[in-house]
């Protein structure tokens, strides 16, 4: 049985989640700024690890960024390596 995975936004919590199912396998925690979101910490829960969830969670979360016209700051370590490896999401970032 496949179990259905989603990102939705949670402004109240500040986050990005990404559920398997009903359950909650991981986050993106973000500060929003008038023109700029600041991601600042991404986990998933080790229950979940090694099936690219992370990664995915990050690319919805960059994806709802462009859509809204938010540059992007990531302060997390891996969306920092995420954007690197992914070139087309070069042009949000932020100029420095």
């Amino acid at each position: 049985m496949t179990r259905e995975i989603t990102v939705i936004d949670n402004p109240d919590a500040s986050r990005f989640e990404i559920h398997v199912g009903d359950e909650l396998a991981g986050f993106a925690e973000y500060k929003l700024l008038p023109t700029t979101i600041v991601f600042t910490h991404t986990e998933v829960d080790p229950a979940f690890e090694g099936q690219g969830l992370a990664g995915r969670l990050v690319r919805r979360a960059l994806d709802v960024s462009r859509d809204t016209g938010l540059k992007v700051r990531p302060l997390c370590p891996y969306v920092v390596k995420w954007i690197d490896r992914h070139p087309e999401y070069q042009d949000l970032l932020e100029a420095a």
